[in-house]
Formats: C-alpha cells, structure tokens, sequence
C-alpha cells in the first residue's frame, strides 16, 4: 500500500524515513521527491509498505507527529487525477467562451 507524507523537513533522509515507518511493519521503498531545477527536496515523500494493515499501523501512528520540528501528515496515497489537459487550447474545456486566457 502506498502511504504519502506530507510536511517533511527539507533535512529528511529517506533512510530517516523508512526507520520511522519500520516500527510499524515492513517498507518495501521510500521515495523523496527532488525540484528538478534546484534538486532541493519538494517536503513530501511516498512510502510503500507490503499490507494494507501494517500501512494502516503507520498512519494511525505517524500523522501528526513531530520530526525534525516539522509536523508531518501521513495518509493513504490517493491516484493522482490527470488534469494536465489533453493538448490543444484550453485544456479540454467546452462551451462558454468569450472570457480571456489565463496568462502565466
């Protein structure tokens, strides 16, 4: 079962990580994403554990704790919606018009 983490301290090791969630069961991987531009940690992490039990131990166990003076939120990973649009302008909306683009 995936697990995501969010709030972590910039300083947390994945190593860290897994010796946290491995009081609570098994952690087949742990996966800290970095900026891509800065390669500085984005303050979240994925943490994969075997059972849907010993995941269930974890979150029950780690949201809301304190680690490294960060407060971090544990909860089940949910699939990420893809709302990235599907090429072309607008991103898939219809109907309306009129309104001006978004500028970025």
């Amino acid at each position: 079962m995936k697990i995501y983490v969010g709030n972590l301290s910039y300083e947390m090791t994945e190593d860290e990580l897994a010796a946290e969630f491995g009081a609570f069961g098994k952690v087949e991987s742990v996966a800290v994403p970095s900026d891509k531009f800065s390669g500085r940690p984005r303050g979240f992490a994925f943490v994969e554990m075997p059972t849907k039990a010993e995941a269930e131990a974890a979150i029950a166990g780690l949201n809301g704790k304190t680690l490294k003076e960060r407060t971090i939120v544990v909860n089940e990973s949910k699939p990420r919606p893809d709302n990235r649009g599907g090429g072309g302008y607008g991103g898939g909306r219809s109907g309306g018009g009129g309104g001006r683009p978004k500028r970025y």
